[in-house]
């Protein structure tokens, strides 16, 4: 009896260091999802406080400039892209002092990122009479489906033999509006 005590006491077995091993690995997957899951959730959080924002600047230029909205100054012509100039994304409204610094992407990259874009008066079959409009989204939300669920979405239903257009198909959190001026 007593050398089956002793022979206990001199340390652990193969196979109950494997077994530990393996709970610790279970465990760090575990834990190792649940903070990529946290940091994807909190990525989407950043961009929809950031379009908050970005909306709220837009109004303020709006109220301040006759019912208009800025026209996008995109080096490509054509959306204003956060992913462009080195970030430096609708930078009308910092430079007009709406914003103090105007938000990107948190990855900001070639798949991530946020856009800006005025469109004319009737494009896409909209209504002449409400004016020009403005589309702003976010591309590629990463802990979210597509469209995410908070999304307003923006789209045009077409007519007068135009092609309708619907942003939610191209943004995963998208809104827009017109500026409704009077004739």
């Amino acid at each position: 009896m007593k050398n089956l005590i002793k022979k206990r006491n001199e340390g652990f077995t193969l196979i109950e260091i494997l077994f530990v091993i393996g709970i610790i690995g279970i465990l760090s997957t575990i834990v190792l999802a649940s903070i990529n899951d946290a940091r994807l959730k909190g990525n989407d959080t950043k961009r929809l406080s950031d379009m908050r924002q970005i909306q709220t600047a837009l109004y303020m230029y709006y109220d301040d400039h006759n019912g208009n909205f800025p026209q996008e100054n995109s080096s490509n012509g054509n959306w204003e892209d956060s992913t462009e100039d080195g970030g430096d994304f609708i930078d009308f409204l910092k430079d007009n002092g709406y914003m103090s610094m105007v938000p990107v992407d948190p990855i900001n990259s070639g798949t991530h990122y946020y856009s800006y874009y005025v469109y004319p008066a009737e494009s896409y079959g909209c209504d002449a009479s409400k004016g020009e409009f403005y589309v702003l989204g976010v591309r590629d939300m990463e802990g979210s489906p597509r469209p995410h669920r908070d999304s307003p979405g923006w789209s045009c239903p077409g007519g007068n033999g135009k092609n309708p257009r619907n942003w939610q198909n191209e943004f995963d959190w998208v809104t827009g509006k017109f500026e409704e001026k009077p004739f």
